[in-house]
């Protein structure tokens, strides 16, 4: 009897843990075609024939595949040009900015030295600051540097790190167990061996979020390229597609062609690093 008691019991606790499961799954599922709508639209504006675009009923399939809309694109905008400026822009920063802020949360992770917990919540309370407010001070530096006009202050300023990264990053070092380096310094290592040989290859999957962080806010910034860059031939790709909709505001298919080339970089670069993205979420921050 007690036997038989236990069986229906385990079997009611399992019908509810997938009950609970099952509308969990649903309530994604219909999260994510919410979230989807928007670029299913717009990719299928971007396939619909010049004034297609206002039909009523509206049409989510197009009748006629207007594939010549992207060429259109290719020919009227300079998408590649304001790519490749994109990627000139964001790359050093992304890569110095990310060798910088490992180190920066390495010491405050793992080295011990006087006013450590101070500095790092000073650190910390600079990203309390709104960028509006350092925005004007900031251009009159840059104008004073000579630098308005060129891609140095969208460069140079992300190659010493970033309080976020560093916070992120630090909280990931944390979660690294400390016998791991205590048996690096019985091996002779110093703490930037210990840095490079353990910590960089243990914490993988925090340094790509991170890196995805980055290449994701460089590659959609349009307010630092707008203040600061004014030569066409200097555009990055965000500049290029706000100058095409000014030009074709009524043509909102060669509008949405260019906005799914634009978006194809990020998906491409999600789709290959989601697995240490979603890794690097998972664990940063289980221990503080």
């Amino acid at each position: 009897m007690a036997q038989a008691a236990y069986h229906s019991l385990y079997v009611q606790r399992r019908r509810r843990e997938q009950v609970k499961q099952a509308f969990a799954y649903l309530f994604l599922t219909i999260g994510s075609f919410i979230m989807a709508v928007p670029f299913l639209w717009m990719l299928s504006t971007s396939l619909k024939a010049e004034g297609a675009v206002f039909d009523m009923p509206p049409r989510w399939i197009p009748e006629v595949f207007a594939w010549e809309n992207y060429t259109l694109v290719f020919t009227k905008a300079n998408l590649f040009g304001g790519f490749i400026n994109t990627m000139l822009i964001i790359m050093p920063p992304l890569v110095v900015g990310l060798f910088t802020s490992s180190l920066a949360a390495y010491g405050f992770a793992k080295l011990r030295f006087p006013g450590r917990d101070l500095l790092f919540a000073l650190l910390l309370a600079t990203v309390m600051i709104p960028g509006v407010v350092t925005m004007v001070p900031a251009f009159i530096l840059y104008k004073y540097l000579g630098w308005i006009d060129s891609w140095r202050p969208l460069m140079i300023p992300g190659m010493f790190g970033a309080a976020m990264t560093v916070f992120f990053l630090r909280q990931f070092f944390k979660t690294i167990p400390s016998e791991l380096e205590e048996a690096a310094k019985m091996d002779g290592l110093n703490p930037f061996g210990i840095f490079a040989r353990i910590i960089v290859p243990l914490s993988k999957p925090a340094l790509a979020t991170q890196a995805i962080f980055g290449f994701l806010g460089g590659y959609n910034d349009y307010m630092g390229p707008l203040i600061y860059i004014n030569s066409p031939e200097k555009f990055t790709l965000q500049l290029v597609l706000a100058s095409f909709q000014g030009a074709y505001r009524a043509e909102w298919t060669l509008i949405m062609a260019g906005s799914v080339l634009a978006l194809i970089p990020t998906v491409v670069l999600f789709f290959f690093a989601q697995k240490y993205f979603v890794e690097g979420i998972t664990m940063t921050g289980l221990k503080g």
